[in-house]
């Protein structure tokens, strides 16, 4: 086989894969993926991705390209979010390592110039879950606020009562990921800075939208770094800065905080090491995508895209509203929609089985912390026409008087009962075997079509025990030998 048709044969098998996945383009495939719905922007990404394949971050005295790249993209986020001339930043491969390193460098400076031996992470209990992972690779001790159960934002007073001599950070969101609401920023970072403790704004989701929305002229709550207190955060260029995916900042108040979460190495035969992130070995592709994305779209460009987003989640919000059986829970203060039902004939979960097989994907969130169960929508450009929006309502609509047919899924009462009673830490194989099969997954890992029962099961149990059976599931879809 020559080598133009063995590269026929390996893009077609790749070809192939994809069309089993969702749709990244569209706006149909509500969670996960972000589409401007601009022509060209995708190829632009992946040339000057192709451009920058072989360079290496890791050493950039070696590759200077990525000084350069890396500074103008710091530099344009801290100006659109609050940053002056002390601001200091950090690109990452993504909001999850943004989140791991504003943890990481809170717990060093807490450290190094406070003494703290026992480091705490004060957190609303609808903080995106990274910081939990931080708390637990870090050696952190979450202390989890729980928030209002109308408005599902923290209060101020009860994050400062957290607050320790042991507390080495305190987070809020800028939205949070669940429900779309913003945290009282301006309140906490103050209560914070009082105690002399840093505060991280999670924006990875929404300070790039928001940041534009600002400039459209619409009222944004103050949440980034001209808020007095606030010490560093997070923004995500992968979601609506709409670059490739593998592209984030990390915003400190200056290169005095930014330092302390720098590893360095010199105590070995080998060349001297410094990483500003969690990785060594540190791709330049997405970081030229993210460049040439920013540069190609530009400030007028993502304000416009704002204001279409902002006018489409209006849209969808105030449809919702006319479906009967749906709600949508608090009021959205970003590109984030959750949808709750207000009949208990109409099971959120069923739904989004429903209206999947009209092509679209609506994000299922379990019922957790006293937020129910419902859909997740994150509103992209790509949604953001009269057309699209009113396909959309038109399927959630129809899905949902199906669902009030089909009826909510169910677990068998007992089930919940044993199950409440399993220590997950002793739990077996031949345990775990049968909560997988009640569920609906067999020993050969692969996920019923409809996936309504065993999200229905999973809700039912111990978030611990949950936590214990999600890597069997997912473990059983990653398998050696696997065709």
């Amino acid at each position: 086989m020559g080598t133009e048709a063995a590269d026929r044969r390996i893009l077609g098998r790749l070809s192939a894969l994809r069309a089993g996945d969702l749709p990244v383009r569209g706006g149909r495939t509500m969670a996960y993926v972000y589409d401007s719905g601009l022509d060209g922007v995708e190829e632009l990404a992946s040339e000057a991705a192709a451009r920058f394949a072989g360079v290496n971050g890791l050493d950039m005295t070696a590759f200077p390209s990525v000084v350069t790249l890396e500074n103008d993209i710091v530099a344009r986020a801290a100006r659109l979010l609050g940053g002056d001339g002390h601001t200091a930043g950090t690109f990452t491969s993504g909001g999850t390592e943004s989140c791991l390193l504003a943890v990481l460098t809170a717990r060093e400076q807490a450290r190094r110039t406070r003494g703290v031996t026992a480091p705490e992470l004060v957190l609303p209990s609808t903080a995106h879950a990274a910081f939990h992972k931080a708390a637990k690779l870090f050696g952190l001790t979450p202390v989890v606020v729980p928030v209002d159960p109308d408005t599902y934002q923290v209060s101020a007073g009860a994050m400062a009562a957290a607050i320790t001599e042991d507390t080495a950070l305190v987070v809020v969101s800028a939205p949070s990921y669940a429900h779309g609401v913003i945290d009282p920023v301006s309140e906490v970072a103050g209560e914070a800075a009082r105690r002399g403790v840093l505060c991280h704004v999670d924006a990875c989701i929404g300070g790039w939208y928001l940041g534009h929305l600002r400039l459209a002229g619409r009222e944004v709550r103050p949440f980034d770094l001209a808020v007095p207190g606030v010490t560093s955060l997070s923004v995500d260029l992968h979601k609506y800065g709409y670059t490739a995916k593998g592209a984030s900042v990390l915003l400190f108040r200056d290169a005095e905080l930014r330092r302390h979460g720098w590893f360095a190495y010199a105590s070995w035969p080998g060349y001297p090491v410094v990483n500003a992130t969690l990785q060594g070995t540190k791709p330049a592709g997405p970081l030229a995508a993210a460049w040439a994305v920013l540069e190609r779209i530009g400030t007028d460009g993502y304000i416009a895209l704002s204001a279409r987003v902002h006018r489409a989640t209006t849209a969808l919000a105030e449809g919702i509203g006319r479906i009967d059986g749906l709600r949508v829970l608090a009021r959205p203060e970003a590109s984030l929609l959750a949808v709750a039902s207000d009949d208990p004939g109409v099971d959120p979960f069923v739904v989004a089985d429903e209206i999947r097989s009209e092509g679209w994907y609506l994000q299922p969130q379990p019922a957790v912390a006293g937020s129910p169960a419902n859909l997740h929508l994150t509103v992209t450009a790509a949604v953001a026409d009269e057309e699209t929006v009113r396909l959309l309502l038109d399927a959630l609509g129809g899905a949902v008087a199906r669902a009030r047919e089909l009826g909510p899924a169910r677990v068998d009462p007992a089930l919940a009962e044993a199950a409440a009673l399993l220590d997950p830490e002793l739990v077996g194989p031949e345990e775990i075997a049968l909560a997988l099969e009640l569920a609906g997954i067999g020993a050969d890992g692969a996920l019923p079509e409809r996936m309504a029962p065993v999200l229905a099961v999973l809700q039912s149990l111990p978030p611990r025990l949950t936590e214990r059976l999600l890597p069997e599931v997912i473990g059983r879809l990653y398998r050696t030998g696997a065709p």
